[in-house]
């Protein structure tokens, strides 16, 4: 009779997706959990939690996630909700929202930029509901 959205549960908290280097995903990735890519992306990636791209990753499509730590080359448009870890070895190209920033002396950072803590990263859980 009153259907209620489910709540984020904690089952997912503390595992992490791993995409190693080598592998080239063309797609939009959707993920609850904590994620690090070590390869190469071209599609969008959503998430709840935290996305890793690391030093030999590239990433051309749309992120939306709660953190990020970049060390790769990203190109696209990011929506990060809590805080953007820019490392020295980062390429970033496109449109970054975030609520906090963080920027490495090194990193190549030529984007524009909007600090905005007004939206909430909501994904699709794949059964049509949204979390």
């Amino acid at each position: 009779m009153f259907n209620k959205a489910p709540k984020f549960s904690t089952e997912h908290l503390g595992k992490t997706n791993r995409i190693v280097e080598g592998t080239i995903i063309t797609g939009d990735i959707t993920s609850l959990a904590d994620f690090r890519l070590d390869g190469e992306l071209i599609g969008n990636f959503t998430s709840k939690g935290k996305i890793v791209i690391g030093p030999a990753s590239k990433v051309k499509g749309d992120i939306i996630c709660q953190n990020a730590d970049i060390e790769g080359e990203f190109t696209g448009k990011i929506k990060v909700a809590e805080l953007l870890n820019v490392k020295a070895t980062a390429k970033i190209t496109g449109e970054v929202t975030i609520g906090k920033l963080s920027v490495e002396p090194g990193a190549d950072f030529s984007a524009t930029c909007i600090m905005a803590t007004d939206f909430k990263t909501e994904i699709n859980d794949g059964q049509g509901t949204k979390k």
